[in-house]
């Protein structure tokens, strides 16, 4: 019974508000003992005191996932359903910071996204520092600011998913929100005016008689400013022409002076030397192909005679083994006659 959502509470998008809260949290947090010890019979008056009490925030920690105090009293005030006026009183809370964010934090669960923006936003300003427990137990320092940047910014806080929230700029532009306005933009106004009135007492005379001119006076006298600079460049390219057509004229008549003095001749020697390095090159490559043809034909003569003269020694040389082997055939009548007997015998031949 203790766990049941008030009947008088309305369906918030669609569904329970309980349900905003995932299964496996919720069943966690109806097994803490501080869900059954110190939430147990609380109404929207008697959360104020509870939520007073806070010193952190946070959702689940430890290897048991144990939820916070804070996050407990998210449940309750989704069980019990608060009025929207109990829920702004604790978004203007200046004096207990952990009242604030809980507010802000049931807000952003249950409220529409203009209530979102317009209620959250201006606590973009509060940068008191706060305490967060983190997944793995232990703490560490945050701002409110923070906290409200990942509850418009995030899809997850505190392990509970966040609703989906619309773009500021689309409620701008169907007229439902304002543009934003921050609050540095007055000093930054202020500064600007400062720094223009300071530019205004301390400008030059120059400066001053400027801002007096009048619109007809300006535009004579860049007129005139553009006649002299046009008049300017064409004497500039007046006088770079009549420099290059002296040297070129100059050029020509150096060339012409040379070519009297015997340029003609030396063109003569020119081309003359020329003509006769070309005939010595060809000379000598003429010279280097007779050089190779004789040196072809002696080498081609050369092996011609050597296989002439290594035959005949070849053909002497048979011949002698020939009678040494076979005897008969000896060139003396009596010894050839012995090796015959000899070799009808079986015996070697006579050694002469």
């Amino acid at each position: 019974m203790a766990n049941r959502t008030d009947p008088l509470a309305k369906n918030i998008r669609g569904t329970n508000p309980q349900n905003l809260v995932e299964k496996i949290v919720r069943t966690k947090i109806y097994q803490h003992t501080f869900w059954k010890e110190q939430c147990f019979g609380l109404t929207a008056e008697t959360l104020v005191d509870k939520a007073m009490e806070l010193d952190h925030l946070g959702g689940t920690f430890g290897g048991s996932r144990k939820p916070t105090p804070f996050l407990c009293l998210i449940l309750k005030m989704l069980q019990i359903q608060p009025e929207k006026e109990i829920v702004v009183e604790f978004i203007k809370n200046d004096d207990y910071k952990y009242v604030r964010i809980l507010g802000a934090f049931y807000l952003r669960l249950t409220g529409t996204d203009v209530d979102v923006y317009r209620y959250l936003e201006p606590l973009y300003n509060d940068y008191r520092k706060v305490r967060q427990k983190l997944p793995d137990g232990r703490f560490s320092l945050t701002h409110v600011d923070e906290v409200i940047e990942e509850l418009l910014t995030k899809d997850y806080s505190c392990d509970i998913a966040m609703p989906r929230l619309k773009k500021r700029w689309t409620l701008e532009q169907n007229g439902l929100l304002e543009p934003r306005k921050s609050v540095l933009e007055d000093d930054f106004e202020e500064e600007e005016e400062k720094e223009e009135n300071e530019a205004v007492a301390d400008g030059s005379e120059d400066e001053k008689d400027h801002r007096h001119k009048s619109p007809e006076r300006e535009r004579d006298r860049d007129r005139d400013r553009d006649r002299e600079r046009r008049r300017d460049s064409h004497r500039h390219r007046d006088r770079d022409y009549d420099r290059d057509y002296d040297m070129d004229r100059n050029h020509d008549r150096e060339y012409e002076r040379e070519r009297g003095r015997g340029g003609r001749d030396r063109d003569r020697d020119h081309y003359g030397e020329r003509d006769r390095d070309r005939d010595n090159r060809d000379r000598g490559r003429d010279r280097e192909g007779d050089r190779r043809d004789r040196a072809r034909r002696r080498s081609r003569d050369r092996k011609r005679h050597e296989t002439d003269d290594d035959r005949e020694p070849k053909k002497k040389k048979e011949k002698k083994e020939k009678l040494r082997e076979d005897g008969t055939n000896h060139p003396d009548p009596e010894i050839a006659e012995n090796n015959r007997l000899r070799a009808s015998l079986g015996m070697k031949p006579l050694k002469m």
